[in-house]
């Protein structure tokens, strides 16, 4: 009788470490993932509302700092302007190596409101499409990264906003090679369309 008991308490506890065991790998894969680092905001252009964040590379910082100096002049050279904004839209959008999902868009401080909501639809559902999450920073896919970009051609035009036609507006040329040969078949070139709204130049296309 005594045995018997011995043996029901040794399986009772056998059982209540399984459990245990069972609870703790549960928690582990599916509540106790690791903390997501949030992107701080480290430096900002006040007047035209961009902003830099620390997740950003030191070649789209160096980038941003030239920004700065462009639009802290007392005059604002707007060639030096579109040209420096479409330089940074091509690096951040084409570039899906730093990014964290297909969310994740880049270049969208530089578009229009009016054509954000179609161009964030656009870009999830074609070039971001297959871009593997990565907030844990486990992801093994291979990437691209845009390498240099060079400004074309820069002309002044007009452009068809909606209803409003505007005078004031840029087309740019602009072509980019990639860090890695392996994506020497992504797009490589494209022309962006900026205009002027009061003082800040926001695109309005990408082709």
């Amino acid at each position: 009788m005594k045995l018997k008991k011995k043996v029901k308490i040794t399986l009772a506890l056998v059982f209540v470490l399984l459990v245990a065991i069972l609870g703790f790998l549960v928690y582990k894969n599916f509540f106790s993932q690791p903390k997501v680092k949030e992107a701080k905001v480290i430096g900002s252009i006040e007047d035209y509302g961009y902003t830099l964040k620390d997740n950003k590379n030191d070649t789209y910082k160096a980038m941003f700092n030239e920004l700065k100096k462009i639009l802290e002049t007392n005059e604002v050279d707007y060639n030096q302007y579109a040209s420096k904004i479409s330089e940074m839209f091509i690096y951040d959008f084409y570039s899906l190596e730093d990014k964290v999902a297909k969310n994740d868009v880049g270049g969208v401080d530089f578009v229009h409101p009016d054509c954000l909501a179609n161009f964030l639809e656009n870009a999830e559902s074609t070039y971001y499409k297959y871009v593997e999450n990565d907030l844990y920073g486990n992801r093994s896919q291979s990437l691209p990264m845009v390498d240099k970009v060079t400004i074309g051609n820069i002309e002044t035009t007009e452009y068809a906003l909606g209803d409003e036609n505007i005078d004031d507006a840029y087309k740019i040329e602009l072509t980019w090679t990639y860090t890695n040969d392996s994506f020497s078949d992504y797009q490589n070139s494209a022309y962006i369309y900026l205009v002027r709204d009061g003082k800040k130049l926001q695109i309005v296309e990408l082709n």
